[in-house]
């Protein structure tokens, strides 16, 4: 039986505010991702309860969540990590490389404005918190499948941010937050993060592999089972990790390190290619 490693230091919970989309009008109409089949029902009244769950367990760890209202005929609006990238009270908005989901742009963008944020309006083609995720003061950024590698210039030049540029290479994990999870929001000494993420190796081509085995050497490596049911689709606040609860090796490696693993099933917002963390979009700064 494995065991708490001895070196796993204490975990702390920290306060997060997240912006998340209800799943009224969740279907399957169309196919940009393998994970979609529209020939296979969906059910709505149940992709709503899983989603409860989801906001009812993170109220209930104290987060703060903002909604965003949905749109009919929008039906991936759910998956509002790719709504935008926000730091320090900054939103910069997204273009969508699919048309079926151009028309989401725009009504993210309004809400930022309307709460107070600073927009700044995209010139590349990329997916929000899709491919872009904030590890310390380094701004991981993914592409291979739809965020254009020239909106990794752009995302660094807007919040003055070091950029690591990773490339995915199986479209079943088409954006980068369903390859990596950000554990802890810090960066160690030297700006190396010590088990601040875990990944899935597979995911990315040999060079890509080799930067984040030298930034992170002891990020936690993700098997190709775990990967495959969405697990490294998850959200952290440090301590607490909401994942799929059929990532039970993942699960296992994260209670090794300290951390507290909180099954969630999104399995009916799976058949439109999103898990947990799809449906969260972090907010940093402004109220």
């Amino acid at each position: 039986m494995s065991t708490r490693f001895e070196s796993a230091p204490e975990r702390i919970a920290q306060h997060r505010r997240y912006l998340m989309c209800r799943p009224e009008y969740f279907t399957v109409s169309y196919r940009i991702n393998p994970w979609m089949e529209p020939s296979l029902p969906t059910d709505t009244g149940k992709a709503l309860a899983q989603w409860q769950t989801l906001y009812d367990t993170y109220l209930a760890l104290g987060h703060e969540i903002e909604l965003i209202d949905p749109v009919p005929g929008l039906p991936d609006m759910v998956y509002t990590a790719n709504g935008g990238f926000v730091i320090d009270g900054r939103a910069l908005g997204v273009k969508f490389r699919v048309d079926e989901r151009r028309g989401e742009e725009r009504p993210f963008m309004d809400w930022f404005a309307a709460h107070g944020f600073e927009v700044v309006e995209p010139r590349a083609v990329q997916e929000g918190e899709g491919d872009f995720l904030l590890v310390g003061d380094t701004i991981l950024a993914g592409s291979g499948f739809r965020s254009d590698p020239s909106s990794h210039r752009e995302v660094s030049e807007v919040f003055d941010r070091e950029v690591l540029s990773l490339t995915l290479v199986d479209p079943r994990f088409y954006h980068l937050d369903t390859a990596i999870s950000v554990l802890d929001p810090v960066q160690g000494e030297g700006g190396v993060a010590a088990a601040t993420i875990a990944y899935l190796p597979s995911a990315f081509d040999d060079t890509s592999r080799a930067m984040l085995e030298r930034r992170f050497p002891d990020a936690i490596r993700v098997s190709d089972d775990d990967g495959a049911v969405f697990g490294l689709n998850s959200a952290s606040d440090g301590l607490n990790v909401l994942l799929s609860p059929r990532a039970t090796g993942f699960a296992e490696q994260l209670r090794e390190r300290g951390y507290r693993p909180i099954p969630i099933d999104l399995s009916e917002l799976l058949l439109g290619g999103g898990g947990i963390k799809c449906c969260t979009l972090e907010l940093r700064g402004t109220r």
